[in-house]
């Protein structure tokens, strides 16, 4: 598939259903419920799974095989997003009266500071689909590690190098972190949980195809 600059594609060829290639990966994926910042499914997303494209999974694999030997699991809130996802997010910015999520995703922020601080953007790294929202899973407890705030939680304390936490909750971040880099994967400044493939194969080209393992290709 070729890929021009800022492309926006419909072709979903290249992507794969996360499941298939990390076996036993947990997926809670945020934007196909309600439980979100902003309150409704998001437009683009008809089924609740995880879509990656293929260098990124197999990224994904690697990591997920040395968590599962030191006794953790992966869990993944997003991946891929498309293109009417981000375009929701803007709409949402507009509507100035739709704060129902406030209390629990951005307490100490007004809406618009929100996009103005960077913590929704106008075109997000998750389109290029091979960009991970994730955490760890403790195998022995079956519960997440603790990482001194949950995801999406848009707030100074989310953002990795944050040391108003504990050292344990601190450890654990970087727990995920390392075997991330070691994986492949780029860290992002104001989120935890947020990971891109270095080697992201369509770094310019945004996708546009709904989150739906029935549109690719079998």
């Amino acid at each position: 598939m070729k890929n021009h600059p800022s492309d926006i594609v419909y072709d979903p060829s290249d992507f794969v259903l996360l499941a298939d290639y990390v076996p036993g990966i947990i997926q809670e994926i945020r934007y196909y419920s309600t439980y979100n910042f902003i309150g409704d499914r998001i437009d683009g997303y008809e089924e609740p799974c995880a879509l990656l494209t293929k260098e990124a999974a197999r990224a994904l694999r690697t990591v997920s095989n040395e968590m599962t030997v030191q006794g953790y699991r992966l869990k993944v809130f997003d991946a891929y997003r498309p293109v009417s996802a981000v375009k929701h997010f803007q709409l949402w910015g507009i509507e100035d009266r739709d704060i129902r999520m406030k209390a629990y995703f951005y307490p100490d922020l007004e809406k618009q500071e929100l996009f103005l601080r960077g913590y929704v953007a106008k075109q997000s790294s998750h389109s290029r689909g091979s960009t991970v929202d994730l955490t760890l899973l403790d195998m022995a407890t079956g519960k997440e590690l603790d990482m001194g705030g949950p995801f999406d939680l848009f707030s100074e304390v989310s953002h990795p190098d944050y040391r108003g936490i504990t050292d344990e909750q601190y450890e654990n971040r970087m727990i995920l972190r390392r075997a991330m880099l070691r994986g492949g994967f780029e860290p992002f400044d104001y989120e935890w949980w947020h990971f891109t493939l270095k080697e992201e194969p369509y770094p310019d080209t945004y996708f546009e195809f709904p989150v739906s393992s029935a549109y690719l290709r079998k």
